[in-house]
């Protein structure tokens, strides 16, 4: 069981998650306008073509939409729409006949590549300076 610890002041707390969320907020808004406007891309979509490119062998569609944190149909609404464009490609599990495995293609590199950039420099950008520096 774990314990939550004393607080000073509920409201602190409060605000924190407030400043928290709305920062979130903007930021995906901002990654979304400048994904679309340069790459064609929304935030859901570079993120699953982000963790695809972690793994050179593809990666089960339920593993992919668990790391993405979308649902099963959402993810294969979103695999539909980037094997449209060529930037993943289907097959099914060499393990599990039932499962999809999803990998990217070569055109999906490249676009992952291109948005790479664009999703650091807005990140970059964004994150508070003091958020950023506890990683460094």
């Amino acid at each position: 069981m774990s314990v939550v610890p004393e607080v000073e002041s509920p409201g602190d707390v409060v605000a924190a998650w407030r400043e928290m969320t709305a920062c979130h907020a903007a930021i995906c808004a901002t990654l979304e306008h400048e994904l679309g406007e340069r790459h064609g891309l929304g935030v859901s979509d570079f993120e699953v073509l982000d963790y695809l490119a972690g793994k050179p062998d593809g990666c089960r569609s339920q593993s992919l939409a668990d790391a993405v944190h979308l649902s099963q149909s959402a993810l294969s609404r979103l695999a539909d729409r980037l094997e449209r464009h060529g930037l993943v490609q289907r097959s099914n599990c060499i393990d599990d006949r039932r499962g999809i495995n999803l990998v990217l293609t070569a055109a999906g590199r490249d676009k992952h590549g291109q948005a790479l950039r664009t999703y650091c420099e807005v990140l970059a950008s964004t994150l508070p300076p003091e958020f950023v520096a506890r990683f460094e």
